[in-house]
């Protein structure tokens, strides 16, 4: 559970700082009895569970260490409280002479066990802070020493060693506004180059990140005069691409509800940079299948079929895991080794990935021991938060020297350390110091009462390391995000501005940004090669749609793109009909219903002898495009209705207008074979406009040219105003133009001898 982590923190504190726990709890309980309190006579059973969890921690925590020290083991705190119990004995049987060296803050069992020793003569304790730091009275960075110089009785007769007067010698302090993390990393970069070319000694220089997440960032941004680095900081486990796979393994299989797999989780699997290379064709024929097919979900047995030399590797992936935490972590096991397999055939090019599986193996292991000892984790919810309690603590370790080149390095692993040249990436409130915290079921005020450390000491901490670092370094650079949000701290430090106001130190400010050169907007311009010529020539002799017209109208790239080079675009699965699905099962429903009465004038008993077959047909122009997308629940059922309703809509017009007297001939649905030429006398080559038009008739004598629309089309968009226009606005005239180059094309096959109407039928306002 997610509360036990946070409670065990409090142990360790509670012992660290050697506080009575039994007051402490008891405490905690009645804080948590007045906070829950009811004008009911009786609390509810909800209540009554949650107050007594609160009651029995004392008892959780005595039988917890009990156990534990039964078995010989303990958390930190534990093992500190034991260790001061038993201090005396040690000393009386122990002679050795014990050196404590660069201690800042610490908790109650380390100030005890450190002064006995002292006392007793077996010890000798070495400080290191500057005196700037011990005088000044509200300066955090001494707020720890000032306390133990002042309250040990040791000191009351011995030296504390050693006050140094370095802070205050002269130094190159600048602070340094960037935006943004990346932006940070990047400016380091340039930074490390401007100090090589000053033959600053890299030796003797180290980039201290307060945010540790800009790792990657800062290492890709170093300059290549950077040929030695040392890294004293892992990169996390968590933020490796290896992690994602097995992160949406767990998400797949501890919510798998049905026997089939969700489309989007079988893609992104077989699409990971880890799975692609080992499944290869086999993975292309699966996501082909998904597409054309449309399947939003997909059984196991289909993923075999499509795959069938890899039938191995897709049980592992996306076979059922049961719920079961033994089977989850051997298919982990045995994928790692699959990919291990896969990896090693081109070894030296794949030296890191081989290292990410080894570490994951090491995970997968560990995970294994633990369950087996455990008989609380039972479940795949379970083990997946066990996973990741244990993949937030790994790291993967560099390996480097640490008396050369560049030191790249954590705020914590620069304890101790002195370098000339210091550059401080994140000092932003939030990150440095981390702010106010307090990951703790214990409360502020009791915290203060009973002497237990909050976000306050926190803070000192930080501004001991902060400071310390600034000590004996002669050029300092100080960086902060200029603009920050909520997720990566917030306005510049505290720390930036202690060393503005204290005034010991000439500061030096920036504000720096990336070089954005003047961007001039220029028409993107693609000359006509010979073969975009010998393409346009190719659809020109076929014919040019109306509808490419109008597409090359609203963007010329994109008709360059679709119709010149062919670059078709990805198409997701149809989770739920789209407005052109709709429009196309409408279209074909009225062409197969209309396209018999071609040469016939329309009667009402023919027309409603088409009603009952609008179910069977909708449902099949349906199935023949979204193919084995659902349509029995959810949206899709809607839209499925929708478009009987509309096919139902339009027959009941057509039979009101004729019982109104009115007659109406079919002449042609559909029609395909008008394709014309047009006179071009500039062009050496034929050019034909080309198109099919869904419905000519003749309305009481006139012919009508109609086009379907299943989307709202008002009249403004159909009445044609500005003529010069009509080639030019999309958005106004796209639909006139389409419905008059069909006009066009039937009058240039056959000229019209009466006057002809040509329109929109829209079927979301068919009134109009």
């Amino acid at each position: 559970c997610k509360w036990a982590q946070l409670l065990l923190q409090d142990f360790n504190e509670i012992d660290r700082y050697l506080v009575n726990p039994d007051k402490i709890f008891d405490y905690l309980s009645a804080i948590k009895d007045v906070e829950h309190w009811s004008l009911q006579k009786e609390q509810s059973d909800i209540i009554k569970n949650y107050l007594s969890l609160w009651k029995e921690l004392y008892s959780i925590y005595q039988n917890f260490s009990k156990n534990l020290k039964t078995k010989k083991f303990g958390y930190q705190g534990l093992i500190y409280k034991e260790a001061v119990n038993n201090i005396h004995n040690y000393i009386h049987s122990n002679n050795k002479q014990h050196v404590f060296l660069g201690f800042n803050a610490l908790n109650s069992c380390e100030e005890v066990i450190i002064q006995e020793l002292l006392q007793n003569n077996l010890a000798i304790i070495y400080w290191d802070v500057d005196a700037h730091f011990i005088k000044n009275q509200i300066h955090d960075a001494g707020f720890f020493l000032r306390q133990h110089k002042k309250s040990w009785k040791y000191f009351n007769s011995n030296p504390f060693k050693w006050i140094t007067n370095d802070y205050s010698l002269d130094k190159k302090i600048e602070v340094i506004g960037v935006p943004k993390n990346i932006g940070q990393a990047k400016y380091i970069g340039s930074l490390l180059e401007v100090l090589d070319s000053e033959n600053k000694s890299m030796n003797k220089s180290a980039v201290i990140l307060g945010d540790e997440n800009l790792l990657v960032p800062v290492i890709n941004s170093l300059p290549p005069c950077i040929d030695a680095l040392n890294i004293t900081m892992g990169l996390p486990l968590r933020t490796i691409p290896l992690s994602s796979l097995f992160e949406n393994l767990f998400q797949i299989h501890k919510n798998k509800s049905r026997s089939t797999i969700y489309n989007k989780d079988v893609i992104n699997i077989l699409s990971h940079q880890f799975i692609r290379p080992i499944l290869k064709s086999s993975a292309e024929n699966i996501i082909k299948d998904i597409q054309i097919n449309n399947l939003i979900y997909i059984s196991l047995d289909r993923l075999k079929n499509n795959a069938p030399q890899q039938t191995e590797i897709i049980e592992i992936l996306f076979g059922n895991w049961n719920n079961s935490v033994l089977k989850s972590l051997n298919n982990c096991s045995r994928l790692i080794f699959k990919l291990k397999e896969s990896l090693s055939l081109n070894k030296h090019e794949n030296l890191l990935n081989l290292e990410y599986l080894y570490r994951f193996n090491e995970i997968f292991n560990q995970l294994k021991i633990l369950t087996s000892e455990n008989e609380t984790v039972q479940d795949l919810g379970s083990l997946h938060g066990l996973y990741k309690e244990l993949l937030n603590s790994e790291t993967l370790d560099f390996q480097g020297e640490p008396l050369q080149g560049l030191q790249l390095m954590g705020m914590l692993e620069s304890r101790v350390l002195d370098f000339e040249t210091v550059i401080i990436s994140s000092v932003n409130e939030g990150i440095l110091p981390s702010g106010k915290s307090n990951n703790s079921f214990i409360p502020f005020d009791v915290k203060l009462e009973n002497n237990l450390p909050t976000y306050k000491e926190k803070d000192a901490v930080y501004s001991y390391h902060f400071f310390r670092l600034l000590q004996r370094a002669k050029n300092v650079y100080i960086l902060y995000n200029t603009e920050p949000d909520a997720f990566s701290g917030g306005e510049k430090s505290r720390f930036i501005t202690q060393l503005e106001i204290e005034g010991v130190h000439d500061i030096k400010h920036t504000l720096v940004s990336p070089v954005v050169p003047p961007i001039n907007n220029v028409l993107n311009t693609i000359r006509k090669s010979n073969s975009v010529m010998e393409r346009i020539r190719e659809i020109a002799e076929k014919g040019f749609s109306p509808s490419s017209l109008t597409n090359y109208i609203r963007n010329p790239i994109d008709f360059y793109y679709q119709k010149v080079l062919k670059v078709k675009q990805y198409e997701d699965v149809e989770e739920t009909v789209a407005s052109n699905t709709l429009g196309t099962v409408v279209h074909n429903a009225l062409e197969d219903f209309y396209q018999p009465l071609i040469g016939q004038f329309l009667t009402v008993d023919t027309l409603k002898g088409l009603k009952p077959k609008i179910e069977k047909t909708v449902t099949h122009h349906f199935r023949d495009i979204y193919k084995e997308g659902d349509l029995k629940s959810g949206k899709n059922l809607i839209i499925f209705e929708i478009a009987k309703r509309y096919v139902l809509n339009f027959l009941n017009l057509e039979i009101e207008d004729i019982k109104k007297g009115n007659q109406i001939k079919i002449l042609e649905i559909e029609a395909d074979d008008n394709k014309v030429k047009l006179d071009i006398p500039e062009l050496d080559f034929p050019v034909y406009l080309t198109g099919k038009v869904d419905r000519v008739d003749e309305y009481n004598g006139v012919i009508r040219i109609i086009d379907y629309k299943t989307g709202k089309v008002e009249q403004s968009k159909v009445s044609v105003i500005n003529w010069e226009d009509i080639n030019l606005d999309y958005n106004k005239y796209s639909k006139p133009y389409q419905i008059l180059a069909y006009a066009f094309m039937m009058n240039a096959k056959k000229p019209f001898s009466e006057p002809v109407e040509a329109g929109i039928i829209s079927f979301k306002n068919l009134n109009n």
